[in-house]
This record gives C-alpha cells, sequence and structure tokens, in this order.
C-alpha cells in the first residue's frame, strides 16, 4: 500500500454552513492519479464535520434545524470559555472523518451522495486532510 497526502483549504462565510465539497475531492482524485484504493476524508478542526448525503437545500436547512434542536440553547460549562459547546457537541454528533472508496478512478458514490463539509462555528477558514491510499 501507498498513500498520498493533500490538505484543502475551506472558507465558511456563515456560523452554520454546509458546503458540498465533492467537486474538490474529485480533483484529488485525479491529480493524485488514484485508480483503486481509498480516501480519508479529516476536517482538521473540533467544530466542523464531513457527512456523506444529498446535497439538497431543503434537507441542508432540516439538518441544520435539528441540530439546532438537539444542541442549542443550552446552558454548557464550555460556553464559560468560547460560547460554542453547541458547536462542538454537534461536531461530535456528525464526525469529523469519512472513508470513501474508490474504484476504476471514481469515488464510489450512491446517485445522490455528496461529501459535504458542516460548519459549525464560522465564518472561518478550514483544512480538510486528504489521505488517498492505493491497493
Amino acid at each position: 500500500m501507498k498513500s498520498q497526502n493533500r490538505t484543502l483549504t475551506i472558507s465558511s462565510e456563515a456560523r452554520t454552513e454546509i458546503l458540498d465539497i465533492t467537486s474538490q475531492i474529485k480533483e484529488i482524485v485525479a491529480e493524485i492519479n488514484l485508480s483503486e484504493g481509498l480516501l480519508l476524508l479529516h476536517s482538521m478542526h473540533t467544530t466542523t464535520a464531513i457527512i456523506i448525503n444529498e446535497n439538497e437545500s431543503r434537507l441542508k436547512k432540516d439538518i441544520e434545524k435539528v441540530l439546532d434542536i438537539l444542541f442549542s440553547n443550552r446552558e454548557y460549562m464550555h460556553d464559560q470559555i468560547d460560547n460554542n459547546a453547541d458547536s462542538h457537541l454537534k461536531s461530535i454528533f456528525l464526525s469529523q472523518s469519512q472513508v470513501v472508496p474508490v474504484s476504476e478512478s471514481q469515488m464510489i458514490l450512491g446517485t445522490w451522495q455528496r461529501i459535504l463539509f458542516v460548519e459549525l462555528d464560522g465564518p472561518r477558514t478550514r483544512k480538510i486532510f486528504v489521505q488517498a491510499i492505493s491497493t
């Protein structure tokens, strides 16, 4: 096995924002010339997440709504420091990493599946570590 690493920089414009990064990840697969293997996608931040789901505007609003219902407007101890405890908890709930299989130089995603970066404490500039493992 051989691995190659890249870092993808993302800029968000809102406190909570769901950004489709599928195209940028496809570009990395092509640049690396990964034909068979796995992609590890890992957000390097404690108030972000990476999910795989449909990039549909109403669904993205529903995701934000559910996260707010579950985690916002609570009295968290961490808020005494940064006032962003809800962002940390949402990140834990969603996950900061995903693994995507690659076959014949194509990411194996379902018809509606997209790779989505979830900003939970923006706006900020963020980094995603991408490790391509060829088999």
